[in-house]
C-alpha cells in the first residue's frame, strides 16, 4: 500500500492513475496524516478497505472551485468540522474571537467558517444535489439531536435538519463508515441506509425502524425546558451499544432517528487502525503557510485507549465515544513507539501514553461487557460503583515496557488521570511508579470544585477524595526526594455554583496554599448534562430547580475569587464578598481573601497647570 498522503489535488489523482474518487472528505482542519486526526483515520480506514479517498482540507467556503477541485465522487461526500468543534475553536466562553487556531498552519484564524459542518454541507448540497452527503466528527456528533446553542442562546434542531444531509455518523466512526461505504458500493441508495448502528438520519415516518423510543417533539421542546431535560436524559441513557434503544425525535416534516451506537472496536481492530500507513507528517501543501500547532502535542504521544466511564457531566465524551473502554495491544503501542524513536526530531521523551482518561485500560465491570452500561446510574459518581473492577496492572506493564525501549529517556502521562479510580486500587504500584517515572514536574488533575452540591452536579467525587490523593501524592514525592507539584483544574460558574459556593472554593484554595494560574469558566457546549442544566436551570435527574450563574459580572466575580492572589481581582472580589455577606473575609488577618480597600484621597499634582484627565471629558 502506498505511503503517500491521501490525494488533495488532481495531480495526486493522476499520479495514482485514478480518474475518479469513491469518496471526497472535506475537513475544517489542515491535513495532518497522523492517527490523532480524525479525518486521516477515516480516510486511511476506507483506503485500506479498497476505496479511493481524497481529502479537501480547509476549503474556501466562499468559492465553488474549492469544493470541485477533486471532481465528483462516485459514492459521496464525507464532511467533518475537524478535531475540535468549530465554534469552540473560534470563540472563548466569553464569546470573544480567539486569536489562534491550533489546527491551521501558522495558527492563523479564518480558514474555516463558523459552524463548519453546516456551511460545508449546504455548499455541497447546492453544488452536487444528487450525491450523498454524510456528516461525521465531533461537531456533527454532538448536534445529532435538538440541542442548546450557547453562541446564539437558543435551542436549535438537529444538524441534519439544518443541512439536509443524508446521514450522520456519530461517535468515532470506523465501524459505521465502513458499513455505509460497503452498502453504497453495493448499489443501495443512501435513503435506504436505515439499519447501520452509530448513525442518525431523517425519515418521513417511523415504519423504517422497529419499536423506537419517541422523544419529545421539536415543538414540545421549544415550549418546555423541563421536556428538554427529560429528552436529553433519555439520550444520555441510551449511549450504550448493548442496551441502547432506537430514538426518534419528531419534527413537523418527519423524524430524526438515532440508531444505537456502533459496537466498540476490539483490540485487534484498534491495532489495525493504528497500523494504517500514516505518513505521520503535515501535508506539504501547508508548508508555506507555517507549522500546525496542534501537531506538536501529539507527534510524540501514544494513544492507548478510547472511551470513558468517568461520566463528568460537563464533558461530552460519554455522548460521543461512550462508556466502553477500547484498548490497543501492547505490541501495537510498542510498534508505534519505535516509529517515534526513529523520527529524527525525537529527543527521547514520549509526551503521553493515554486517551480520554489515561488510567482506564479495561471495562468498568464485567456486567458492562455482557449487559451494557447501567442506564440508572454512573460508574463513578456520586461514588465508585461497588461492582467496579479497579486495577492498573496492565497499564503498569505497558509503561514498564515503554521505559525499557532503547532511545527512550522518559515516558510522561499528560492526559487525564482519574485520581478517585487510582485511590480505589488496593495495589499501590501504579501510584508509586507514576510519581517516580511519569510526571514532568507537574501532575494535572481535575477536582474542579470543593462544594459538595456543585461536585454532585458536575458528576465528580467528594473533595475529600482529592484531599486524600494530594496528601498521598505529597508523601510519595517526599519519599522519592522529588519536587513535583499538583496542578488542579477548576471550573467556575458551573450550574449550581452561586457566589457562596465560589467563596467556599476560594477559601479552600487559600487553605491549600494554591494560586491557580488559569481558571476555566464553564463552557456550555452541546452534548453534556451540564449544558442541559445551564439552559433549563433544572437538574433533569431530579427535576429540581438549580441556580445557574449567567450574569456576566457574577461570572467575573466567581472567576476572580479563584485567583484571589491577583491584585487586579481585589476590587471585584470585595464586591462579591459584600454581596454574599462575607465581609469577614476582607481584611489583613490570616483568613482574609483580600485586604480592605484603600480609600485615601489622591494627592494633587505638583505642577502648576494640572493636565485634564482625558477619561473625564
Amino acid at each position: 500500500m502506498s505511503q503517500d498522503f491521501l490525494p488533495v489535488t488532481q495531480q495526486d489523482l493522476m499520479k495514482r492513475g485514478w480518474k475518479e474518487l469513491d469518496f471526497i472528505l472535506i475537513s475544517g482542519d489542515a491535513y495532518v496524516d497522523h492517527p490523532s486526526f480524525g479525518a486521516a483515520i477515516i480516510g486511511r480506514w476506507l483506503e485500506a478497505a479498497g476505496f479511493k479517498v481524497g481529502i479537501i482540507p480547509q476549503p474556501d467556503w466562499t468559492k465553488d472551485e474549492s469544493f470541485t477541485r477533486l471532481g465528483i465522487p462516485r459514492l459521496g461526500f464525507l464532511i467533518t468540522g475537524g478535531n475540535l468543534d468549530s465554534m469552540v475553536n473560534h470563540y472563548s466562553v466569553a464569546k470573544k474571537r480567539r486569536k489562534a487556531d491550533a489546527y491551521t498552519p501558522g495558527g492563523v484564524t479564518g480558514k474555516r467558517p463558523d459552524r463548519a459542518v453546516t456551511v460545508y454541507a449546504r455548499k455541497i448540497r447546492k453544488l452536487f444535489p444528487d450525491k450523498p452527503v454524510i456528516l461525521g466528527g465531533i461537531e456533527a456528533s454532538l448536534r445529532r439531536m435538538a440541542h442548546y446553542d450557547y453562541w446564539e442562546d437558543r435551542l436549535k434542531p438537529s444538524v441534519l435538519m439544518d443541512t439536509k444531509a443524508d446521514l450522520l455518523i456519530y461517535g468515532m466512526g470506523e465501524r459505521a463508515i465502513l458499513e455505509v461505504a460497503e452498502a453504497l458500493n453495493s448499489g443501495l441508495p443512501v435513503s435506504s441506509l436505515t439499519f447501520i448502528p452509530g448513525t442518525a438520519f431523517f425519515c418521513r415516518d417511523l415504519t423504517v425502524v422497529n419499536d423506537p423510543m419517541v422523544l419529545p417533539s421539536w415543538k414540545t421542546l421549544l415550549a418546555s425546558k423541563k421536556q428538554v431535560g427529560q429528552s436529553f436524559l433519555k439520550q444520555m441513557n441510551n449511549t450504550d451499544p448493548v442496551s441502547g434503544e432506537v430514538l426518534a425525535e419528531p419534527y413537523e416534516q418527519g423524524f430524526i432517528v438515532q440508531l444505537p451506537p456502533s459496537k466498540p472496536l476490539s483490540t485487534l481492530e484498534m491495532d489495525q487502525v493504528y497500523r494504517l500507513p500514516f505518513t505521520r507528517e503535515e501535508h506539504p501543501i501547508h508548508q508555506k503557510e507555517g507549522h500546525i500547532p496542534a501537531f506538536d502535542e501529539v507527534k510524540f504521544s501514544l494513544a492507548s485507549n478510547r472511551g470513558c466511564f468517568g461520566g463528568c457531566h460537563f464533558c461530552a465524551l460519554t455522548y460521543h465515544q461512550g462508556r466502553h473502554i477500547q484498548t490497543r495491544s501492547h505490541e501495537s503501542i510498542l510498534e508505534e513507539a519505535q516509529k517515534l524513536i526513529s523520527d529524527k526530531n525525537f529527543k527521547g521523551y514520549i509526551h503521553d501514553v493515554g486517551g480520554p482518561t489515561a488510567n482506564f485500560r479495561q471495562p468498568a465491570c464485567q456486567k458492562q461487557v455482557t449487559h451494557g452500561s447501567c442506564s440508572h446510574r454512573q460508574c463513578m459518581s456520586p461514588s465508585l460503583c461497588s461492582n467496579m473492577d479497579v486495577t492498573h496492572q496492565d497499564y503498569v506493564s505497558l509503561l514498564r515496557k515503554l521505559r525499557k525501549l532503547s532511545g527512550v529517556k522518559k515516558v510522561f502521562i499528560r492526559s487525564g488521570i482519574r485520581y478517585d479510580y487510582l485511590m480505589a486500587d488496593p495495589d499501590p504500584t501504579f501510584f508509586s511508579e507514576l510519581c517516580r517515572h511519569h510526571v514532568s514536574g507537574q501532575l494535572k488533575v481535575a477536582p474542579e470544585h470543593s462544594n459538595e452540591k456543585v461536585l454532585d452536579l458536575m458528576g465528580k467525587p467528594s473533595i475529600k477524595v482529592f484531599d486524600d490523593f494530594r496528601i498521598r501524592y505529597q508523601r510519595l514525592n517526599e519519599k522519592e526526594n522529588l519536587k513535583q507539584y499538583l496542578v488542579p483544574y477548576l471550573i467556575s460558574s458551573h450550574p449550581g455554583s452561586d457566589l457562596r459556593a465560589a467563596i467556599e472554593l476560594a477559601v479552600y484554595l487559600k487553605e491549600l496554599g494554591h494560586q491557580p494560574e488559569q481558571v476555566q469558566d464553564f463552557y456550555p457546549t452541546p452534548g453534556t448534562l451540564s449544558t442541559c442544566m445551564y439552559y433549563t436551570e433544572i437538574d433533569p435527574r431530579t427535576n429540581e430547580k438549580i441556580y445557574v450563574p449567567k450574569n456576566a459580572e457574577e461570572k467575573q466575580m466567581q472567576r476572580a475569587l479563584l485567583q484571589a492572589g491577583k491584585k487586579q481581582n481585589h476590587s471585584l472580589i470585595r464586591k462579591a464578598l459584600l454581596k454574599a455577606g462575607r465581609q469577614d473575609l476582607i481584611g489583613n488577618h490570616r483568613d482574609a481573601l483580600v485586604p480592605p480597600a484603600q480609600n485615601a484621597a489622591p494627592k494633587p499634582l505638583k505642577n502648576k497647570k494640572r493636565k485634564k484627565n482625558r477619561l473625564s471629558r
